[in-house]
């Protein structure tokens, strides 16, 4: 029998506040959206801010893939979160 594909995964990190957010948007506009998981709304709004990334910083088009394993692991640092930009 054959072994089920392991997903490539990631695991955002979220403060307290910000996964209750999270889960109040998913539970007051999620079926709305189309969102059929609390996963499909990260998913959908990671890729929409992939595609501003891209339209800003590539021309518009895809980057090669960055294979599993080459990033950098674990929570931002102290100072990483001092200058991250979560805008509004």
């Amino acid at each position: 029998m054959a072994s089920p594909k392991k997903v490539p995964a990631f695991t955002p990190y979220y403060t307290e506040d910000q996964a209750g957010q999270v889960r109040a948007a998913f539970k007051a506009a999620g079926l709305q959206e189309g969102d059929a998981s609390v996963s499909d709304l990260i998913v959908r709004a990671t890729m929409r801010e992939v595609k501003r990334l891209q339209r800003k910083y590539n021309g518009g088009k895809s980057w090669p893939p960055v294979k599993a394993g080459e990033l950098r692991r674990g929570q931002r640092t102290m100072d990483e979160l001092k200058h991250r930009n979560e805008g509004a």
